[in-house]
């Protein structure tokens, strides 16, 4: 597990004495979020998830006194309101993602995906949480998969909930966007695994596009959205794209390898383009003082500006997709994945 180093965040003062939850904490993007919120002045995170030999790995790679671990399932709604006891803040990473295994398992997906959300909605509101934020994706944009669809409903869940919470004073939001860079199961990781294992390097179609966010990018939007969220509101961040076809090259350039390419069919519900937001979200699209696009609900904005503060109406004409954002260069390309370290040293 590669260890993040970041300057010291005390200064930051939205976290002083608060208690945190993430769900599938164990993930890549959960333990960035804990290594970032350990360097607060944080009062407890609390890492809920049901693979214990991950919570050990984990565990062993941190000494703070503030962090906690919890095995449980979003499906289990006993033991998920017992982990969301006391707890200020709750942080939703917890799901199921892999498309190709959902399609072929598609209950399982609604039963972490969608009822687990439903679970969580319901504690954080029993418990009176402040806040809580779900991880979206760019696959719940005019679902395709199983999976997508299964996250557009989780998004549904969230928003929803800020409109029938009653007295409770928990905000509900979301952030939307596409894989992080190196994370589990998106393609650097499997690439650099067949460059290393000498096998032909698996590929679709070359010109297939993905938005392009590292961790460092996604931990700043959480961090922005727990600042300055209203409640009921999708924040998606403006971002560049790259081309499948040149990551392939930029790694075997990087690995000084000169691994094959195998064409394989595109698999189930897989997109040639990934789409932020339809043409449909556009007119409740919005854009904040930190130059990320906001999508509010028709019932808080009733499409006028002027009722969300520090926002003006988005200035797009069709919908955010890959295909047409600026494309990241192959040497912009291997910038960011040496910067990132994903290439394992031993390689």
């Amino acid at each position: 597990m590669r260890k993040v180093i970041l300057p010291n965040l005390k200064s930051l003062h939205m976290f002083e004495n608060k208690k945190i939850l993430i769900t599938g904490g164990t993930g890549s993007l959960g333990t960035a979020l804990t290594t970032r919120l350990l360097k607060t002045d944080v009062d407890t995170v609390r890492i809920f998830s049901r693979d214990e030999l991950k919570q050990s790995q984990m565990q062993s790679h941190f000494t703070d006194e503030r962090l906690r671990f919890l095995i449980g399932d979003v499906r289990d709604k006993d033991r998920l309101e017992k982990a969301v006891q006391d707890i200020d803040i709750v942080i939703h990473t917890a799901a199921l993602k892999q498309v190709p295994i959902i399609e072929y398992n598609p209950f399982e997906g609604i039963k972490t995906n969608v009822q687990g959300a439903q679970n969580l909605v319901d504690a954080c509101l029993s418990n009176d949480v402040e806040f809580a934020l779900a991880i979206g994706t760019d696959k719940a944009v005019s679902p395709f998969n199983t999976y997508g669809a299964t996250k557009l409903l989780m998004e549904r869940l969230f928003v929803s909930a800020n409109y029938y919470k009653g007295e409770h004073k928990t905000k509900f939001s979301c952030v939307r966007y596409g894989n992080v860079l190196g994370s589990r199961g998106s393609i650097i990781p499997k690439f650099i695994e067949q460059i290393i294992s000498g096998d032909k390097i698996t590929i679709t179609d070359p010109n297939m596009t993905r938005f392009n966010i590292t961790i460092d990018q996604a931990l700043d939007l959480i961090f922005r959205v727990i600042k300055n969220t209203v409640g009921g509101d999708i924040h998606i961040p403006k971002l560049n794209a790259y081309k499948v076809g040149d990551v392939k090259d930029v790694l075997l350039d990087l690995m000084d390898s000169k691994n094959e390419e195998k064409r394989i069919p595109v698999r189930i519900g897989e997109k040639h383009h990934e789409i932020l937001i339809n043409e449909h979200e556009i007119r409740n699209t919005y854009e904040n003082k930190d130059n990320d696009y906001v999508i509010y609900e028709n019932q808080l904005t009733k499409d006028h500006s002027e009722k969300i503060p520090n926002s003006k109406k988005a200035a797009l004409t069709t919908g955010y997709s890959s295909d047409k954002v600026k494309l990241v260069s192959k040497k912009e390309l291997k910038e960011i994945i040496t910067k990132q370290n994903l290439i394992p040293k031993s390689s």
